[in-house]
């Protein structure tokens, strides 16, 4: 008996130093990201039937058991993932916002100078003081136009890039999943009763930070490995085999960046294809946003300008000669699909500035039809020849079956605006009665400010600008809206999954405390049981 009763003590104060040993894992390990605390699950020994009775042989330590939760864990990483894309979106909003409402620096007090000094122009056309003021007012205007659309392109640039990092990062933790899962998967088979709970703390938390980047969703499989799918169901790891993600040119447009899917090949992915987290939020940013503004903003440049040199063409200048271009306007951008026909071209000119949207547009020829679409709301018409007139622009080219064009006739119009006249005697503030008093094709250039001269004659620049302006505004008020309500919603995930898997350390050191006592209490019934032994060989002396 005595014995047994050591036997007792020895379980008991075996599974005591478990306890600490788990307690001190857990209290190291407390500001560890993705650790989940750790439990000792207990058990009675066999008992032993002495005849009389059973008596217990003391305890054993079952299992060390992670306090997590799948649904929970799920929940977090969606909330993190919805989170993220809004963040992201809101963010790049937030900076083009402030870039345009500016009030000093913005284009509108830009506009109102030029025209203002074309308003004392059309007062003293002769006076060479107010033409150089004309002429730096509009080189002031220009390179307003030209700053705005050089920001935006910085901020697609850095766009660019983040979307590349993001992409990198999510090959670099699906390769680690993976690993972690051939691991994982091995030390099940090996023992299924006993998990391996860091590595499948590590690969969690690997999950997690992949859902701050993409929308991901997990299914465990019976040997403990994890097949994975990003977006709208990509497959990205299955077992110990991942795949991934890169950032790739587009073969339609070579100044557009896109995701690609890497497999055994590069893939170009559809925006679709990839919604949630960084990723997802940056796609959205590009498509709902980025693209809109920078064709609007061009839109204005253009019409601006190309208008405004239709009235200054039908004037004359101070030297009695008709007038020319006071601007330089530039032309659509072009891109040939790189599948294209040898000797496939394309010539698209703006006729029409009161038509022309803020739309990009493509060009297919099927062999019997040019097939034009309009990208803003996918909306199509088919032309048996060419050249064919669209929404202000002229179509004309020679193209083969299955041929293609991206035309983007307004996104880098800003950037690329300028002045063509330098000479103060070629501002052309007269009619055909000619000479330096006359100021008749200057108040027609005045007016122009209060014209509707774009979307079908329904908008001023003034007004267009102020459209552009409070689009912004209003989405990224919304967003800012939106990111609150998700940054809620995160916080109460994270509080939901940290209440069932986080350490507390008052809830830690209470378990120490119980476990020493515990451990303390062992050794004295071993003690005890040495006592009883020793005693027995005396009497048996």
């Amino acid at each position: 008996m005595a014995t047994s009763i050591l036997s007792i003590g020895q379980s008991a104060l075996a599974a005591a130093q478990v306890g600490i040993s788990v307690t001190g894992h857990n209290i190291a390990n407390a500001a560890t990201p993705g650790y989940s605390r750790q439990e000792v699950i207990q058990s009675a020994a066999l008992a032993q039937d002495f005849g009389f009775g059973y008596i217990g042989q003391g305890t054993i330590v079952s299992n060390i058991r992670r306090v997590y939760s799948d649904l929970l864990a799920q929940q977090l990483n969606t909330a993190q993932s919805s989170s993220s894309a809004t963040s992201t979106y809101a963010t790049y909003m937030g900076q083009i916002d402030n870039m345009l409402a500016d009030p000093t620096t913005g284009l509108a007090p830009s506009i109102q100078k030029f025209f203002s000094s074309i308003q004392a122009l059309s007062s003293n056309p002769g006076d060479a003081a107010t033409r150089q003021a004309v002429l730096s007012s509009a080189n002031s205007l220009v390179g307003r136009f030209q700053s705005l659309g050089d920001q935006l392109n910085e901020i697609r640039e850095g766009f660019n890039q983040e979307l590349a990092t993001s992409t990198q990062l999510v090959t670099t933790y699906a390769s680690k999943i993976a690993q972690l899962n051939d691991t994982i998967s091995k030390a099940v088979g090996a023992n299924k009763d006993n998990l391996p709970n860091d590595l499948l703390d590590q690969r969690d938390h690997l999950v997690a930070e992949m859902s701050k980047l993409v929308k991901t969703t997990v299914n465990p499989q019976d040997d403990g490995s994890y097949n994975l799918f990003i977006g709208n169901g990509l497959p990205l790891v299955v077992g110990n085999k991942s795949f991934g993600l890169t950032t790739v040119r587009s073969t339609k447009d070579t100044g557009r960046v896109e995701v690609a899917y890497v497999s055994n090949m590069v893939k170009p992915l559809a925006d679709s294809m990839l919604a949630g987290g960084t990723i997802g939020g940056l796609l959205q940013f590009r498509a709902g946003a980025l693209d809109s503004i920078q064709n609007q903003l061009g839109q204005i440049a253009t019409v601006l300008t190309q208008t405004f040199n239709t009235q200054h063409n039908a004037g004359y200048d101070a030297n009695g000669n008709i007038g020319s271009n006071f601007f330089n306007v530039p032309t659509p951008d072009i891109y040939g699909d790189s599948a294209n026909s040898v000797g496939a071209s394309l010539n698209v000119n703006i006729t029409n500035t009161s038509a022309l949207t803020s739309s990009d547009y493509q060009l297919k020829y099927d062999g019997t039809n040019y097939i034009v679409t309009r990208l803003s709301d996918n909306s199509s018409q088919s032309f048996a020849s060419l050249p064919q007139t669209l929404d202000g622009l002229t179509f004309n080219g020679t193209m083969a079956a299955g041929d293609s064009f991206l035309i983007e006739p307004t996104r880098n119009a800003a950037s690329k605006l300028s002045v063509a006249l330098s000479d103060i005697n070629k501002i052309a503030a007269a009619d055909a009665t000619g000479g330096n008093g006359n100021n008749r094709n200057a108040l027609l250039l005045a007016g122009l400010q209060s014209q509707g001269t774009l979307n079908n004659s329904s908008a001023t620049y003034e007004n267009a600008f102020a459209q552009l302006v409070s689009f912004v505004g209003n989405k990224t008020n919304e967003l800012r809206v939106n990111s609150a309500a998700e940054e809620t919603l995160l916080a109460q995930a994270t509080a939901a999954q940290q209440s069932e898997s986080g350490v507390n350390l008052d809830e830690e050191a209470t378990n120490l405390l119980r476990y020493q006592q515990a451990y303390q209490a062992a050794g004295k019934l071993m003690q005890v049981a040495s006592s009883l032994f020793d005693l027995l060989l005396t009497i048996g002396h």
